[in-house]
């Protein structure tokens, strides 16, 4: 807690008048020693104006460019625009024997709106499935959420959701992301579902990304064995893992 320095300067006045030895009195106004040894130390140095908290941040940044160089690299880069921040900082380096990053030359030429954006080729994927579940246990999505508790580590939480109805089928907190956690949650859904012992087709199709523990052959063993297709997000896939994440 900060205290102003009338504050501070009124502790020291009643540490001053108490007939309480020092320890007891900051006992009882719950300061301890070595924060009121200091504003006391401060106190005698410089009085009252010494009280005052005084901010931490230094006046200026110890590593900023002067203005003259920041200059330099602008007119360099006016001059060969062609140049990149990279070939602009090693030219720079090279040239005026003062060393700045790409970096920092990216920053600069950033906020003075050199910086050309790159030609990005746009995806654009569809705004829904072609083709839509129409009833439950047609599709399922399953995918991991991260968990940490404090003092104990990560958790994982990997759960099933039936894409039509958008219930959670089953889920199972997990210290691990394998193969192996993924088959448990989808036995538990076969399971809720009531499909483990009903042979009905065709069987939920399932829906993941491309982690490692869904691209594995023990699962596509797993789902092979129970007649279960698996399809993983793509490029122009429609909403992939949207249901389950939000």
């Amino acid at each position: 807690m900060r205290y102003p320095a009338p504050e501070k300067l009124e502790i020291i006045r009643l540490v001053e008048q108490s007939h309480l030895p020092v320890r007891a009195t900051l006992g009882k106004l719950g300061i301890t020693r070595s924060t009121f040894y200091r504003w006391y130390d401060a106190y005698q140095r410089g009085g009252p104006e010494a009280l005052s908290d005084h901010p931490s941040r230094p006046s200026r940044v110890w590593n900023r460019l002067p203005a003259e160089i920041r200059e330099q690299i602008v007119a360099l880069a006016l001059e060969q625009p062609e140049l990149s921040p990279r070939e602009l900082a090693v030219r720079f380096t090279d040239e005026r024997r003062y060393f700045v990053s790409e970096a920092t030359v990216y920053r600069l030429l950033k906020s003075q709106d050199l910086i050309t954006s790159p030609a990005y080729i746009v995806i654009k994927a569809a705004d829904e499935f072609h083709d839509k579940t129409t009833g439950p246990n047609q599709l399922w999505q399953t995918d991991f959420t991260y968990l940490k508790v404090v003092g104990w580590g990560w958790y994982y939480l990997s759960t099933v959701l039936d894409d039509f109805s958008r219930y959670i089928v089953a889920w199972k907190l997990c210290t691990t992301m394998q193969a192996s956690d993924v088959t448990a949650t989808l036995d538990l859904a076969l399971g809720a579902a009531g499909l483990d012992q009903a042979r009905v087709m065709p069987r939920p199709r399932l829906l993941s990304d491309n982690g490692p523990s869904y691209v594995a052959s023990d699962l596509a063993d797993w789902l092979g064995i129970r007649g279960m297709t698996h399809i993983r997000g793509a490029p122009c896939h429609p909403q992939t893992q949207g249901k389950i994440e939000r």
